[in-house]
């Protein structure tokens, strides 16, 4: 299989689950999606969990020491959210979304254009921020096999049924971020010759179940986390930990 394959697989079941949901969506009462996107939320909220406890990673402790990945996730999610916000990135997503929502629906009004954007946001971060996402990225841009992003394809595809059968074709529209983002982390796999060291790999896991809780909350109804402001913290914190490691 050539580089690159599984993030075609992934778009290919996303477009496909949120197709079969949007059929089914219409045929379902408004408290019977409520109650998917409530499941849909808490599955989301265990997955945030069994990532975030990453923290705690034996490689991890050894490479930067005992007390500090905990700082150096909450430095993280810190300054990535100071970044985030400066750069409007939770708006920028967002105008996205409507501008995408125009272009394949037209103006359908307010309701129905913030179920899209709503449906777009938050599957295009459910898909793109997990451990598996950067993982199998690069893994397959190193040749080493799209068996991580299968998976994840698998997984996104059920997702994306329920997702569709509560937001609509907002969730279809997300396969474009994941297009985006896979494909430019299986490039990033190409030239980096060689996987993140274990430590880092870790620490970008518990900051991925971080924002995945975020994630969690808005389908709970709970809060708005403008989770996308906080995405540069995935990339500030294997720098960070770097930097940590170094001055031990």
């Amino acid at each position: 299989m050539f580089p690159g394959i599984g993030t075609l697989v992934n778009v290919a079941t996303v477009l496909l689950g949120a197709t079969i949901g949007v059929l089914l969506g219409h045929r379902l009462p408004e408290r019977t999606r409520d109650v998917v996107t409530d499941a849909l939320g808490l599955v989301t909220l265990l997955i945030a969990g069994l990532s975030a406890v990453a923290v705690t990673n034996g490689e991890l402790t050894a490479y930067a020491g005992n007390s500090a990945p905990m700082l150096v996730v909450l430095a993280s999610m810190a300054i990535g959210g100071i970044i985030g916000s400066l750069l409007r990135l939770e708006a920028r997503v967002e105008s996205l979304g409507g501008w995408l929502q125009t272009r394949l629906a037209g103006d359908t009004g307010t309701v129905e254009r913030q179920r899209f954007i709503e449906g777009f946001v938050v599957s295009s971060l459910v898909f793109c921020t997990g451990p598996l996402t950067i993982l199998g990225s690069l893994n397959d841009g190193l040749g080493l096999g799209a068996e991580q992003l299968i998976l994840k394809a698998t997984l996104d595809g059920f997702a994306a049924i329920a997702f569709a059968a509560s937001f609509g074709w907002g969730v279809a529209a997300s396969a474009l971020t994941v297009l985006v983002i896979q494909g430019g982390l299986t490039g990033v796999g190409l030239l980096l010759g060689d996987v993140l060291p274990d430590a880092h790999i870790a620490v970008v896991t518990a900051v991925g179940g971080l924002l995945l809780v975020g994630v969690a909350l808005r389908l709970l109804r709970i809060r708005e986390v403008p989770v996308a402001d906080l995405l540069p913290a995935l990339l500030v914190a294997p720098l960070l930990l770097t930097a940590v490691a170094a001055f031990r």
